[in-house]
């Protein structure tokens, strides 16, 4: 019984934002672990891309393009999955977007963009997977935040980012209280920095080296690192952990930030 508890032989997953990443990291370990997997994206190319990436005949891969801003697509996304592989166990909600404009310059339209990505997108389509689970009786939804959806950069900045990741964190507890009696867990992940597209700007910067003295680790993760994360909230391991935020940081909130020099 023990050793199947990590097994995801028989289930289907949905990753958002899975062609690069993050998200192809996880999509990955999921498919490894031995689920059908479907990955979510707006570009077609980087979805193609991406399924080369997942290997296979492609009998227990496919790509969606979806727009987690739109509810159609949404919906649409949803459907296609259980229309391939007849079920949808698991949601990982990873699609994401940044602005790093301080609070005084950012202009509406940027705020209402990263929020419509990073928290109505998660909203949208835990609200369209969890009407198949519920019917199913059982799900994993994992949603994605970040170390800055449980505490704020050092100089402010990323205004919107951190308050939809807040968000995040308050959208899996209120969910997980509903979904639980319905057989689903929803759960979320807190990476800290880990070298994606989106961070790779801060290899050999003054930024890097101030992280890197923060977190005890001594280093910024790869995205590798959060698969094993991924796998414990997909798989029956979980089965009684819902509404939980696990950080994935090398130990960075542990410490209290001072460089003491």
């Amino acid at each position: 019984m023990t050793q199947n508890l990590f097994s995801l032989v028989g289930r289907v997953a949905l990753v958002t934002g899975g062609n690069s990443g993050i998200g192809l990291a996880m999509a990955r370990g999921l498919r490894e672990a031995g689920a059908k997997v479907a990955i979510g994206g707006r570009r077609a190319a980087r979805n193609a891309q991406a399924l080369a990436d997942l290997g296979g005949d492609g009998t227990d891969t496919a790509a969606f393009e979806l727009d987690v801003t739109d509810e159609t697509s949404v919906g649409a996304t949803v459907q296609g999955v259980v229309a391939r592989f007849g079920r949808l166990d698991i949601l990982i909600n990873n699609a994401g977007g940044v602005n790093r404009k301080s609070v005084m310059d950012l202009e509406l339209g940027e705020w209402e963009q990263v929020l419509a990505t990073n928290l109505t997108g998660p909203f949208l389509c835990t609200k369209h997977a969890a009407r198949q689970m519920k019917a199913q009786g059982s799900g994993k939804i994992i949603n994605i935040s970040s170390t800055y959806g449980l505490t704020a950069p050092s100089k402010g900045l990323q205004v919107a980012y951190t308050a939809s990741k807040h968000g995040v964190v308050g959208l899996t507890r209120v969910t997980a209280v509903e979904l639980m009696p319905l057989g689903i867990q929803v759960n979320a992940i807190a990476p800290g920095y880990f070298f994606t597209e989106m961070t790779g700007e801060l290899r050999g910067t003054s930024l890097e080296q101030s992280i890197i003295r923060r977190t005890p680790s001594g280093r910024l993760g790869e995205t590798e690192q959060l698969v094993g994360t991924c796998l414990y909230l997909a798989s029956s391991a979980s089965d009684h952990v819902s509404g939980t935020v696990i950080p994935v940081d090398g130990g960075y909130l542990a410490s209290d930030g001072l460089d003491r020099g």
